[in-house]
C-alpha cells in the first residue's frame, strides 16, 4: 500500500493543526488501508491580528520551497484568516501561486484550509451556517464576509475574542456542545464547530453533531477532506463530521435527516 506524504505549512504557534489533521486520517488509514506521513514547514506568527497574519503571509513561498525537498504529494496551507482577512476569494490566487513555487520544487500542489472550508461547504450543498470562531469580533466579521461572498449564508457566528495563538490552541473542546447550544440556528444546515485550524474541535465534534441534529465540520476536518480529494482518495473517517462520513443530502428544506427552522439576521456574540 502507498504511503503519502502529506506537508502541512503552519504558522509556528500552531499545535492543533498537526494533531486534529493527522488523527482524521489515521482514521481514514483505519477504514481504507492508505498510509500517510506527515511534514511541516513553519511561518512565524504568535499573535491573530491583521499585522501578523499579513506577515506570516509573506513567509508562504520559502516555507513551500522548504516543504517541497521532502516531495510531498500535497500541501495545506493551514491558518484560514491569514487568507480569509485579506479580502473575497483570495484563495484561489493563493493556492494557484504556492502550487506552482511547489511543482517547480518537485512537490505536489497546495490546498488552503480556507478553500477547503468553502468547498466542503458547497459540497455539502449548504447554504445558510452558523459558526464559532476563536478570533476577535473584527476578523470574524471579515470570515463571515468571506464565506458570504462564496454564496453561503452566515446567519449567526459566536466569536470568543482569543488573540493569543498559543492560547487559542489551548481551549478545551469539551466546551463546545455549550458555545455551539448557543448558536441561532434557525434556517441553519451546517455548523462550522471550528473555522479555526488551531482551535481544537475534533473530539466535540460526535457530541455537539448529535446534540444539535445538524451536520458538523470543522477547518480541520475539511482540510483533511480536502487532502484526500486531491489524492483520489476515500474521503472517509470516523467521528470526523459530515464532510468524512456518509454523505449527507441537503435540499431545499434542510439537511435529511435533521431538523428545519425558520431564519434571521446574522448575530454576533
Amino acid at each position: 500500500m502507498p504511503n503519502h506524504r502529506i506537508g502541512l505549512l503552519v504558522p509556528s504557534s500552531n499545535t492543533t493543526m498537526e494533531t486534529e489533521v493527522p488523527e482524521v486520517l489515521r482514521r481514514t488509514s483505519r477504514l481504507t488501508g492508505q498510509q500517510f506521513s506527515f511534514h511541516s514547514s513553519r511561518m512565524r506568527m504568535k499573535t491573530v491580528s491583521p499585522e501578523e497574519l499579513a506577515a506570516m503571509n509573506t513567509e508562504a513561498e520559502r516555507a513551500t520551497v522548504e516543504l517541497a525537498d521532502a516531495e510531498v504529494d500535497v500541501m495545506a496551507y493551514a491558518c484560514l484568516v491569514a487568507i480569509m482577512s485579506q479580502g473575497p476569494g483570495v484563495h484561489r490566487g493563493i493556492e494557484r501561486r504556492l502550487t506552482e513555487v511547489a511543482e517547480q520544487h518537485g512537490a505536489g500542489g497546495v490546498v488552503s484550509s480556507a478553500g477547503a472550508l468553502i468547498e466542503g461547504l458547497h459540497h455539502l450543498g449548504a447554504k445558510k451556517v452558523a459558526i464559532v470562531t476563536p478570533y476577535v469580533k473584527s476578523l470574524t466579521r471579515k470570515v463571515v464576509d468571506y464565506i458570504e461572498a462564496e454564496g453561503v449564508e452566515v446567519h449567526d457566528a459566536i466569536s470568543l475574542e482569543v488573540e493569543d495563538n498559543l492560547d487559542v490552541g489551548r481551549l478545551d473542546p469539551a466546551g463546545l456542545n455549550e458555545i455551539a447550544s448557543r448558536l441561532d440556528l434557525r434556517g441553519v444546515d451546517v455548523v462550522v464547530l471550528s473555522a479555526c485550524v488551531q482551535m481544537p474541535s475534533l473530539a466535540a465534534i460526535p457530541e455537539v453533531q448529535t446534540s444539535l441534529g445538524l451536520p458538523v465540520i470543522t477547518a480541520a476536518t475539511a482540510t483533511a477532506w480536502q487532502i484526500l480529494q486531491r489524492l483520489g482518495q476515500p474521503a472517509i473517517a470516523a467521528d470526523a463530521g459530515a464532510l468524512l462520513q456518509s454523505r449527507l443530502v441537503i435540499d431545499g428544506s434542510g439537511p435529511v435527516g435533521a431538523p428545519t427552522s425558520g431564519g434571521s439576521m446574522p448575530g454576533r456574540s
